[in-house]
């Protein structure tokens, strides 16, 4: 099989051998006008012409974060951001607000899961409706522990968003009459919920991961949203409990409403994924503790002296055992009897298809150990979590080059920016310092790569950008599809640079979304209503012996 490629930098596309043979093809420059093109035909106008007038803003503070970033550089920053990013994480929230639930802080628990399902939706709604790539590489770093992350699009910053969030949150609770803390703990408390929040939004800036504009407005976003469910947010809670269920209807009417009107990215972003999670999070919530609130139950108080801590810790054990049984088995079974319901749905015309999702009508079958969503580990997983805890450091990738379709792009899009800059002065000396007419200065490949800190001004890096090593095969030009991408990214702790197909988002099927809503409203449900109920069941967990007279 023969393949041709058009090298991004521009010039008479490259050809494969295949038996001897070369087969020439037309030049295609930087994946021609569809790579070129790709968010003018992705989006509507109006949302088009909304991000054209952000980019340049993205364009303009990269150079000052390379130097930033080249400035403060060390080993043990890098291990130090790469690990506590992973406190801002939805996997971390995910796994751990369950607990304030078990251990008598379940209002507590509630505003957190509030404020962090609107951190994770409203980020994600902002980040598909913009679509803005992340801050070019090079000639920026890229420090991260997670994969999935540099997929995502850049603005806002849901790091930002989460850490401020819950800084701001448990700040203001501190600062409340209720507060059963002695003032040093306070004052201590609220010392680390500062560190905190400024350390997960520069280490965002330091890791390469974000600039400037996309963690301060996901900050401002995440400091309004914490205001409004410590203000607002009792006062709602208590009308919905007092209130028989059509309050409680209304409310995941809302979230399915949001769900739907969620913006279509241009690219596959996972963004979309990680909303509808947290919203069935928020669905299984809202119906947990209007039941709970109302029962019995409610009245059973936590006490840890009375408990003592080897109780607590079995409790907290079988609740994370329950809500991963409840996925294993909830997933699959799903996966496997949704799309008989899709396709009766579907012939009726009531289907309300998403862009990259595939309608059941076109497969069969699903594979059942499908990884639908990046929010909660499998099983499976466990044991590299384990693994990443004993070994932090083992985790951590610093790669150089271009990660997502949105960085590929982007790198198509300033180079050749800079090219067209460039035709009104080729014929001036300084044209003659160009290569290929492409308008940057010539630097080695090494240099684009590890040599970021030789420079030591931020328009040295702005010499850098663009200069990611994207192929473009032209093959897919003359069809409705996008081309193939190969990029080229280089770990800055090897030798050589990895040249690879940029891999395209798996199927995606359409009974996916309802899975996740289905799956995660349960494990909302399971943590807040089902799971303590059971632990007052199980002889030796439960604390009904303190129930209230």
């Amino acid at each position: 099989m023969n393949t041709t490629y058009s090298h991004a930098n521009g010039g008479a596309a490259g050809s494969a051998k295949a038996n001897g043979t070369t087969d020439e093809k037309p030049p295609v420059i930087d994946a021609g006008l569809r790579s070129l093109d790709h968010y003018k035909r992705a989006l509507p106008k109006w949302r088009y012409d909304l991000r054209q007038r952000a980019l340049p803003l993205v364009r303009w503070e990269t150079p000052y974060l390379a130097w930033l970033q080249a400035t403060l550089r060390s080993p043990a920053l890098d291990s130090y951001f790469a690990i506590t990013a992973n406190l801002g994480t939805h996997t971390f929230f995910m796994i751990g607000l369950p607990i304030l639930f078990w251990c008598g802080n379940a209002s507590f628990g509630k505003g957190l899961v509030h404020i962090l399902a609107n951190g994770v939706f409203f980020t994600g709604f902002v980040k598909d409706f913009f679509s803005l790539p992340r801050p070019l590489s090079p000639p920026l770093h890229r420090i991260t522990m997670s994969g999935s992350a540099a997929l995502e699009y850049g603005f806002p910053s849901t790091h930002s968003a989460n850490a401020v969030s819950v800084a701001v949150y448990g700040i203001l609770c501190l600062r409340s009459p209720n507060n059963p803390f002695q003032p040093n703990t306070t004052s201590a408390l609220e010392a680390l919920a500062y560190f905190y929040a400024i350390s997960i939004v520069f280490g965002r800036l330091y890791c390469g991961m974000h600039g400037f504009v996309d963690v301060i407005v996901g900050s401002v976003m995440g400091a309004v949203i914490s205001l409004i469910e410590f203000y607002y947010g009792p006062s709602i809670n208590t009308y919905l409990l007092e209130n028989s269920w059509t309050g409680v209807c209304s409310v995941l009417l809302l979230i399915i409403i949001l769900i739907r009107v969620h913006p279509e990215p241009a690219d596959d972003c996972p963004c979309f994924d990680d909303s509808v999670a947290f919203a069935g999070v928020v669905m299984g919530l809202e119906i947990g503790t209007w039941r709970f609130g109302r029962s019995s139950w409610a009245e059973i108080p936590f006490d840890l002296n009375a408990l003592g801590w080897p109780a607590v810790i079995l409790r907290i054990l079988f609740g994370v055992l329950v809500i991963f049984a409840w996925r294993e088995v909830a997933k699959p079974s799903l996966l496997r009897g949704l799309p008989h319901l899709f396709r009766l749905i579907e012939d009726r015309g009531l289907s309300l298809p998403r862009r990259f999702f595939m309608p059941a009508s076109e497969y069969k079958n699903i594979p059942l150990r499908l990884r639908v969503d990046n929010v909660m580990p499998n099983v499976s997983d466990l044991p590299g979590l384990f693994t990443a805890v004993r070994h932090p450091g083992r985790g951590r990738s610093v790669s150089v080059g271009p990660q997502s379709a949105a960085d590929a792009y982007e790198t198509l899009a300033y180079r050749d920016r800079r090219r067209r800059e460039s035709v009104g002065t080729e014929n001036s000396p300084s044209a003659q310092d160009t290569q290929g007419g492409g308008g940057a200065p010539v630097l080695s490949r090494s240099s684009a790569v590890s040599g970021v800190q030789q420079h030591s001004r931020p328009s040295d890096f702005e010499k850098l950008m663009g200069e990611g090593t994207v192929v473009v095969s032209p093959t897919e030009t003359s069809t409705g599809e996008e081309p193939d991408l190969y990029v080229g990214q280089q770990d800055e702790l090897g030798e050589r640079e990895v040249f690879s197909k940029l891999v395209k988002p798996r199927v995606r099927y359409d009974v996916e979304v309802v899975t996740k809503l289905v799956v995660y409203c349960g494990i909302g449900w399971l943590a807040v209503e089902i799971i303590p109920v059971l632990l007052e069941v199980i002889p030796g967990l439960g604390a009904g012996y303190l129930r209230i007279a």
